[in-house]
């Protein structure tokens, strides 16, 4: 005989209390830029995986490392500036 509770298990696993919270989704919403940046990166390295590289290729390269980069950095000086005591930089 299988106990129900396994079951229970399974249907409270994606219950209301499971869903993130506000500062979880605002953390988000602050990396999204990252996100976007690094997606973008993936694909221009995607493009490039069953071919040689050509010069065009390796622009979108390195005009998406240069984007994902300047959003890595704006995102640690936004952060930065937030956890700084009195707003001192």
């Amino acid at each position: 005989m299988n106990p129900i509770v396994t079951v229970q298990d399974a249907v409270t696993a994606f219950a209301d209390f499971m869903e993130p919270t506000d500062a979880e989704l605002n953390a988000i919403e602050q990396e999204m830029p990252v996100i976007l940046a690094d997606v973008d990166l993936l694909d221009a390295q995607i493009i490039t995986l069953d071919r040689t590289p050509t010069e065009v290729d390796e622009r979108r390269i390195r005009r998406a490392r240069r984007r994902a980069l300047a959003a890595r950095v704006a995102l640690v000086n936004r952060t930065a500036g937030e956890s700084l005591p009195g707003g001192a930089a």
